[in-house]
């Protein structure tokens, strides 16, 4: 007996899955209606029950598609937006490096400007130091060869100024070229330094 009851509780889990729901309405449907031949209205009832199910499958999975070409449009505009962003970064990274290029070419063209002030500075100081040594050269020359015959007294224009005869002057000793040249870029070079600074 027990075979028989677990053969029955088989066939009803199936009759209950598979037609529960439709019988159910239908014969509701049948009750309401109250058609002439209740048989064959039953039969298209649900024919159309069955119909109506498959376009809900029908329109069920259109909409499940329609959703995951959404959420693929979706991730599509979203990469669209970060190549878009990511592009931006790149030109803002671009222009940053074309503006730091410009700058040091600046900055090298203005240390270039800067060397060759320096060389001119250096070289006309260097030809106003020959001048100045040549100017002190003959000026001293032509003192000597003034002064060569003339006393002290005759030299000083100084009330009572003693009449020595002759008086051997020891030279000074004069500064070399050299030393001035290297006295005077050193002036130099701290004046620059102390204007840059």
């Amino acid at each position: 007996m027990i075979p028989i009851f677990q053969e029955l509780e088989t066939e009803s889990i199936y009759l209950q899955k598979h037609l529960g729901a439709c019988l159910t309405q239908g014969l509701a449907e049948v009750a309401r209606v109250r058609p002439v031949d209740p048989i064959e209205y039953l039969a298209l009832w649900i024919y159309k029950f069955k119909e109506n199910v498959t376009m809900e499958q029908l329109r069920q999975k259109e909409m499940a598609e329609l959703e995951h070409e959404r959420e693929l449009a979706l991730m599509e505009q979203e990469m669209m937006e970060r190549l878009k962003a990511e592009e931006l970064l790149l030109q803002q990274q671009q222009l940053a490096l074309q503006l730091e290029l410009e700058m040091q070419e600046k900055e090298r063209q203005r240390i270039q400007e800067l060397q060759r002030a320096q060389e001119q500075l250096d070289k006309e100081m260097r030809m106003n130091m020959e001048n100045l040594v040549r100017s002190e050269d003959t000026l001293y020359s032509e003192e000597a060869t003034l002064d060569s015959g003339k006393t002290l007294a005759e030299i000083s224009d100084r009330y009572g100024a003693p009449n020595l005869s002759r008086v051997e002057e020891l030279d000074e000793p004069m500064f070399s070229d050299v030393s001035i040249s290297v006295f005077f870029k050193k002036l130099f070079f701290v004046f620059v330094f102390d204007f840059f600074t």
